[in-house]
């Protein structure tokens, strides 16, 4: 089920999608500013957060779901998430470090190119995973960015 493509192209990255759990990290705008700071555009630049509880009349700046929206049979059945899980980014940032059914199927189902993550999470899920923790988004940014210098991809 989990097992990442290996084949992932040499291409250059522009566009990012980036699955964040707001569970655990609120950050998503500084987050974001890292990417920009490296020569993502912000228009190239798609969230998708996924929360355990929305609350009653919640206001959400960015497309959203829950473990409500994942049907018996591991289907997401929100729109703006389906959306997104289509599109066939260059680079998605799964950027959750702890385990979670509904943040697992939605990177596993991610069309995107080339899948970077946490070390932390089941290892078949991204073909380069960073060992930090979600709360250091600088560290995370600065390793990431490194290494897709080094591979040639920015």
């Amino acid at each position: 089920m989990f097992n990442v493509n290996s084949n992932f192209s040499n291409e250059k990255i522009y566009t990012v999608g980036i699955i964040v759990d707001e569970s655990y990290f609120d950050e998503k705008e500084n987050l974001i500013k890292e990417l920009i700071k490296n020569d993502i555009s912000q228009n190239n630049i798609k969230l998708l957060v996924y929360k355990d509880k929305f609350k009653k009349n919640e206001v959400l700046k960015f497309p959203s779901f829950s473990m409500k929206d994942v049907s018996w049979n591991g289907e997401i059945q929100q729109q703006e998430a389906t959306d997104f899980l289509s599109k066939p980014f260059d680079m998605l940032i799964s950027y959750y470090d702890v385990t979670k059914a509904p943040l697992l199927l939605a990177t596993q189902q991610s069309k995107a190119i080339f899948k970077v993550g946490f070390s932390t999470i089941d290892k078949r899920l991204n073909h380069f995973m960073i060992n930090t923790n979600a709360e250091n988004f600088k560290v995370f940014s600065d390793e990431l960015f490194k290494y897709l210098r080094i591979l040639n991809k920015i």
